[in-house]
C-alpha cells in the first residue's frame, strides 16, 4: 500500500521515464500530412496508441501501407480517448475540426498539435487559446517550414548577428500547382477546397506560412495593416475558393509581401529577408544565400547547403514529445507557439476580409 501511495504521488514523467515514447492519438486520416507521423513513429519519440477515423476505406488504405493494428482504430475521439488514454493528440482532419478537438481534449489535460493553420477563423482561434490556457495544455501548430534549417539560420543571421541591418522588406512565396493538379487524395481535396472547412483556398492554405514566419521575425508584433488580393485562376478545379492570393503586411518600419498560390508551376516554400545592407535568401529547406550590397547594384554573394537541425528540432512529433516532457519551453514568439499562431489567424482573417471588400484592413 505504501509503495502504491508513493507511485501515485510521483509525477507522470518519473513514473514512465523521460525516455518513454509519448502516447499519441491520431485524430483523422483525411489530411495527407498524416503520413509524417506514421513515418516518424520509428524514431522512438512517440507511440501511436489510437487512431480516430470513421472512413473504413481510408483506414484500410493506410493500414495496408503502414501495417498498424486495426484494434487501434476508433470511430470517435471520445471512444479513442476513453480506451487508449493518450497524453497528446495530433489533428489530421479539416481545419474547422481543430476547435472541436481542443474543446474535448483541453478539459481532460490532453495536449494537442494541429496541422497549419491553427484555426479557420479568429473566433475559433481565440476560443482555442482560452481553453488551452484555462486547462494548462500545450497547443502547438505544425508547419513544414518550422523544421527548415535555412529559416533558422536566416533568423540567426538577421536577428542575432545583425548581418544585414534592420529588416525593411520580407517576401515569402509558398504553394504549388494546386491540390487537384498535384493529385491529393479525394478525401483531402473535399475539405481543402471547402470555404467553411478550410476557411478559404490558397490564401489560408499557403498564406499561413508567411504570416507565421513574419510574426516570428517581428518578435510577435502584429502588423499595422493587412491588404489582400485574391483570384480564381482555376475555376474548374477550385470552384468555391480562391487559388491565388497576395497579402501585404505593413509594420512601422517594415513591409511583407506574402505570395500564396495554387498556380506556381513548381512547388515552392522560400523566404527573402532584405535589410539595410544586404539580403538573406532561404531558397528551400537546405539552400541558403546571403548577398551583401556593393555600390549601386553590385553584391557579394555567398551560399551554403545546410544539414538538418539536431533532434528534436528536426521533427514535429519529436518536438511535441520534448515539449510535453518539459525538455523544451516554447516561447510565445516561436513558430509552433499558440500566441504566434493566434496572430497568424488574425492576419488571415483580416486578409480574407480585405480581399472581399477591396480595402485595407487596419488592425487595432
Amino acid at each position: 500500500m505504501r509503495t502504491l501511495l508513493l507511485m501515485l504521488l510521483l509525477p507522470m514523467s518519473l513514473l514512465y521515464g523521460q525516455d518513454d515514447p509519448l502516447r499519441v492519438g491520431v485524430v483523422g486520416l483525411t489530411h495527407s500530412h498524416v503520413h509524417g507521423i506514421f513515418n516518424s513513429e520509428g524514431r522512438g519519440d512517440i507511440k501511436i496508441v489510437g487512431i480516430v477515423e470513421d472512413n473504413d476505406t481510408l483506414v484500410d488504405r493506410y493500414r495496408e501501407q503502414y501495417g498498424f493494428d486495426p484494434a487501434l482504430v476508433y470511430p470517435t475521439l471520445e471512444a479513442m480517448i476513453a480506451a487508449r488514454e493518450p497524453a497528446a493528440v495530433t489533428a489530421f482532419g479539416s481545419i474547422y475540426a481543430h476547435l472541436e478537438i481542443v474543446e474535448y481534449c483541453a478539459p481532460r489535460g490532453i495536449h494537442v498539435m494541429v496541422e497549419k493553420p491553427l484555426a479557420v477563423s479568429l473566433q475559433h482561434a481565440e476560443r482555442m487559446r482560452a481553453l488551452a490556457e484555462e486547462h494548462n495544455i500545450h497547443l502547438l501548430t505544425n508547419y513544414e517550414t518550422t523544421w527548415y534549417p535555412t529559416n533558422h539560420r536566416a533568423y540567426a543571421l538577421v536577428k542575432e548577428d545583425s548581418l544585414i541591418g534592420d529588416i525593411r522588406k520580407v517576401v515569402v512565396r509558398d504553394g504549388h500547382r494546386g491540390p487537384k493538379k498535384i493529385g491529393v487524395d479525394p478525401e483531402f481535396l473535399e475539405w481543402l477546397t471547402d470555404p467553411e472547412l478550410n476557411g478559404g483556398g490558397a490564401i489560408i492554405d499557403f498564406g499561413c506560412y508567411g504570416a507565421n514566419l513574419m510574426t516570428w521575425l517581428m518578435d510577435g508584433r502584429r502588423p499595422v495593416s493587412v491588404t489582400a488580393v485574391t483570384q480564381q485562376q482555376q475555376p474548374e478545379n477550385n470552384p468555391r475558393v480562391d487559388d491565388e492570393a497576395i497579402i501585404i503586411l505593413t509594420y512601422p518600419e517594415t513591409v511583407a509581401i506574402l505570395q500564396a498560390s495554387w498556380n506556381w508551376p513548381i512547388g515552392r516554400k522560400d523566404l527573402e529577408i532584405y535589410g539595410l545592407t544586404g539580403a538573406v535568401y532561404a531558397d528551400n529547406g537546405h539552400d541558403l544565400r546571403v548577398r551583401m550590397a556593393e555600390g549601386y547594384d553590385g553584391y557579394d554573394e555567398r551560399s551554403a547547403t545546410l544539414e538538418d537541425r539536431p533532434a528534436p528540432y528536426d521533427n514535429p512529433f519529436a518536438f511535441l514529445a520534448a515539449v510535453v516532457r518539459g525538455d523544451i519551453e516554447v516561447a510565445p514568439t516561436d513558430l509552433s507557439a499558440l500566441a504566434n499562431n493566434v496572430t497568424v489567424v488574425e492576419i488571415l482573417d483580416a486578409a480574407v476580409r480585405s480581399a472581399k471588400s477591396g480595402r485595407t484592413v487596419e488592425l487595432k
